[in-house]
């Protein structure tokens, strides 16, 4: 997981096509709502070569309960059955409002992280994301991170409350609070600020609190 994320730090990155992003956001909105652990039925669905709700089905209709209707049938099918009616709304919606002229502007901003660049910036991006529907502040930015184009946005979670809470952040921590965009700013700038001071990049530190938590916490090493 720490070398997967050691992608986000190239100096350059693959630049963000509408196939590749839509493709991700997909993923990303199923893992909200269910495990992606490795063998998971989100896991296999990610992998599935063609991709089951590639461009052209999603484009092979051209009304939003058409596509809703793709999107729950290939769900069902992959056994991803958890809040089915949601997800397929979301994502339903969001590929709307891309073909309807939100294509430019999405590329462009994700595009913007494809070479390094500042925690602004990063965060900038992903309040874009962020106005897609089914994404806040932690989806949108564990979107971007999947695309391997943040160092310093990370999605925040309650194995990261978790494990600061465990050590010594100076209060304590609600994951539930998290779901207000001020306090999960907030928390973000401090965690980065913590990151800066230790010579770690965020999106090092991420996996490897994720790392530790599926290993039962165990100790885990941090470095650029």
């Amino acid at each position: 997981m720490v070398l997967s994320r050691r992608r986000n730090l190239t100096k350059t990155k693959p630049i963000v096509t509408k196939e590749r992003f839509w493709r991700t956001m997909v993923c990303t909105r199923l893992t909200s709502q269910q495990k992606s652990g490795a063998g998971s039925p989100i896991d296999q669905f990610s992998k599935t070569s063609p991709f089951p709700l590639r461009l052209e089905v999603m484009r092979a209709g051209n009304s939003l309960e058409y596509r809703k209707s793709i999107i729950s049938g290939a769900l069902i099918r992959a056994n991803l059955r958890r809040f089915l009616d949601r997800i397929s709304d979301d994502l339903a919606s969001n590929f709307e409002r891309l073909e309807k002229g939100e294509w430019n502007r999405t590329l462009r901003e994700c595009n913007r992280l494809t070479r390094n660049v500042g925690k602004k910036i990063e965060c900038e991006v992903a309040d874009v994301i962020d106005g897609f529907k089914g994404f806040g502040s932690k989806q949108s930015r564990n979107l971007l991170q999947d695309l391997g184009i943040t160092r310093y946005e990370i999605p925040i979670d309650s194995r990261v409350t978790n494990w600061l809470n465990d050590g010594e952040f100076p209060f304590k921590l609600s994951a539930t609070a998290l779901a207000d965009p001020g306090f999960y700013r907030f928390l973000s700038d401090g965690i980065q600020e913590l990151c800066m001071k230790s010579d770690v990049f965020p999106c090092i530190f991420d996996a490897a609190v994720f790392a530790s938590a599926d290993d039962g916490g165990a100790d885990i090493g941090l470095g650029r």
